[in-house]
């Protein structure tokens, strides 16, 4: 009977000293913990390059829009708007982001009416909620009252100057996941930049012969 056991307990004592798994079942427990760490930080990584991204496409549209000299035209504004999807072809910019152009300038007004308002203004993209709207106003608003007073938040306010008009664009993009929403989630990224008009005489938008003028009330990613 004391044979019977302890030939248990010479088992049992044997398994106790054996560390030949031990690494293995070490790897298993910690091996969720490391695969969440390297995938919230794909996730963060590629969030990062979004956000770049769109910063890129307000840069970009509004120095390119801005530059065009003596007089624009609407091939002109869809050029500078058909950058924004080279830019954010990575990101799926034109299904999910949306851009807004404004020529804004000085009314000419005085008084109570004086401000500034949007000449002009073109849309491209296909996201379509709240955030991806002109948030500031639609072409034509502070034309002849001093609803419009600036472009911008209260904290970036932006006004153009008497004698040339100013281009000031709106980047809405709907972030895509690239591991899954519950990490970030699907959030709206936003950015803004203004360029003031280089050697332009005309700040009028000429039509272009066969060419379709993107308003925005269309929603399109091209």
């Amino acid at each position: 009977m004391t044979a019977a056991i302890s030939r248990p307990l010479a088992v049992m004592a044997g398994l106790a000293r054996e560390k030949r798994g031990l690494a293995l079942i070490e790897f298993a427990f910690s091996l969720p913990i490391l695969l969440g760490v390297a995938l919230m930080g794909i996730e963060t990584a590629h969030y990062a390059i979004a956000m770049m991204r769109v910063n890129q496409i307000s840069t970009s549209v509004a120095d390119n829009v801005a530059r065009v000299r003596d007089s624009i035209t609407e091939a002109d504004v869809n050029e500078a708007l058909l950058s924004a999807n080279l830019i954010g072809d990575s990101i799926d910019f034109g299904e999910r982001g949306r851009v807004v152009v404004s020529s804004v300038s000085p009314n000419g007004k005085t008084g109570s009416t004086a401000g500034q308002w949007i000449r002009w203004q073109r849309c491209m993209g296909a996201l379509n909620v709240t955030q991806s709207k002109p948030q500031y106003g639609d072409e034509g608003t502070g034309k002849n009252n001093g609803a419009l007073q600036y472009m911008g938040s209260s904290k970036n306010r932006i006004t153009a100057a008497d004698d040339v008009d100013m281009i000031f664009v709106e980047v809405t993009y709907q972030y895509k996941p690239v591991v899954g929403s519950q990490i970030i989630g699907e959030p709206i990224l936003r950015s803004e930049a203004s360029y003031t008009v280089r050697e332009r005489d005309s700040e009028d938008l000429q039509s272009s012969t066969g060419v379709t003028a993107k308003t925005c009330d269309k929603y399109s990613a091209s």
